[in-house]
């Protein structure tokens, strides 16, 4: 059984490792807090769902876009510097949070140019965090370091909504965004204690031409670009979260409370998963395990379709039993999605020299956070054509074409061996 678990060597024998992971654990756990309070906040202030969906695209463009000038300026420097920089952003943008809610200026356009600052701060910090990960752990240890950030991840998707709700609820926006203060302020206290992290390699000024540089790399690596399509075949043929209102007021039941269950089955398998990852270490043939993860994904999707397909139909009163079933399958697909995302990660970080990795994470983030909000759309018009639980059955079998076909296209992706890192 202890070989099953959670394999803790990266926390307990590196100590600026763990000082990082503290970081990522807070600082995303206040992201979530705050992505929740401020849809909360522009719903009150508003009255408009379409108001609450504009937060999403204030925080998209600048995630995007300084996904990949983020990347350049944290191979230009030093990337725990970086960190200390963006962090104290972050942090000023928290204070802001709180002080407009406190003065209860109600001003929704003032929300949405701080939610776009603090992602341009978020997504600069994330390619800078991602790349000191090699930097600090020895190629042993990295899917035991992923697969501890991917627990973390599934942590701050669970509980930073559930303290956003509770918070706002019992104490207010202004106390909700403080503790998203106070959670910035210690992870920026441990970041501080990093060593300093300054680039190896060939230094290149960051500016457009080195984004370019970062994907002219990309572009003939094989064994690196197939960590990305992989990834977009999930998330943009196979996430069916779009899905969850609908067939919560028309399908299952329960409304609201049945949307929370689904959404909160996916974390609660990307956490399962962090918990039982002590075998993911000595797994070599990464890139097989990202095949058959994401094949994995698709196929608890398309089985999520079919337990839909099966209920008579509910009106939002009441709940009908085949929500567990239906968890089950959401479970499943968050526990394949964290070991690909854990051997993705991996093979990224592995391959790539230490001069591009902060560009070919900012590639990474730009995949991760650009892909389902593509996904939401497919299935959200393929829904829109079909019953849901159609379009759920579909994307899922979709997913695994895809992955069936690109394995064909690029079989030396499978045959990718963690002692011999080959972009």
């Amino acid at each position: 059984m202890p070989r099953l678990l959670l394999d803790l060597a990266p926390l307990r024998e590196i100590p600026d490792f763990r000082r990082l992971w503290l970081g990522n654990s807070l600082s995303g756990a206040g992201a979530q807090l705050t992505a929740v309070a401020v849809g909360l906040q522009v719903y009150d202030v508003t009255g408009s769902t379409f108001a609450v969906g504009l937060v999403g695209a204030f925080a998209l463009v600048p995630l995007v876009a300084m996904g990949l000038y983020g990347g350049a300026i944290t191979d230009a420097h030093d990337r725990r510097r970086v960190v200390l920089v963006t962090g104290l952003g972050m942090l000023a943008v928290a204070a802001a949070f709180a002080l407009q809610a406190g003065l209860s200026l109600d001003d929704v356009w003032l929300l949405y140019v701080l939610v776009a600052v603090q992602q341009g701060c978020y997504a600069v910090s994330s390619a800078a965090r991602a790349s000191i990960v090699p930097r600090l752990l020895p190629a042993r240890l990295l899917p035991a370091g992923n697969a501890l950030n991917s627990l973390s991840m599934g942590f701050a998707m669970g509980v930073g909504p559930l303290l956003a709700g509770l918070l706002v609820g019992r104490a207010g926006y202004a106390m909700t965004y403080a503790v998203e203060v106070a959670l910035l302020a210690v992870a920026l206290v441990g970041a501080a204690g990093l060593p300093p992290l300054r680039p190896e390699g060939e230094v290149v000024r960051a500016g457009l031409a080195s984004v370019l540089d970062g994907l002219r790399f990309l572009r003939g690596r094989p064994n690196l670009r197939m960590t990305f399509l992989v990834d977009l075949s999930a998330m943009v043929l196979a996430l069916p979260r779009v899905l969850f209102p609908a067939i919560a007021a028309g399908v299952l039941g329960g409304g609201p409370g049945t949307v929370g269950v689904l959404t909160a089955a996916i974390a609660v398998g990307t956490m399962a998963a962090g918990l039982l990852s002590g075998p993911l270490g000595g797994v070599r043939r990464q890139g097989l395990a990202v095949l058959v993860s994401v094949a994995g994904w698709g196929c608890a999707v398309a089985s999520f379709g079919l337990v839909v397909m099966a209920a008579p139909g509910n009106d939002e009163s009441s709940t009908h039993w085949l929500i567990w079933p239906a968890a089950a399958c959401l479970a499943a697909a968050g526990a394949c999605d964290a070991v690909s995302a854990v051997f993705r990660s991996t093979i990224l970080q592995a391959a790539t020299p230490d001069a591009l990795r902060g560009r070919l994470q900012g590639v990474f983030l730009v995949v991760v956070a650009g892909g389902p909000r593509l996904g939401d759309l497919v299935l959200g018009s393929l829904a829109s054509w079909t019953a849901d639980s159609t379009a759920a059955l579909l994307g899922g079998l979709g997913c695994v074409t895809a992955v069936v076909v690109l394995a064909a296209v690029q079989p030396g992706f499978a045959r990718y061996d963690a002692r011999h890192p080959v972009p």
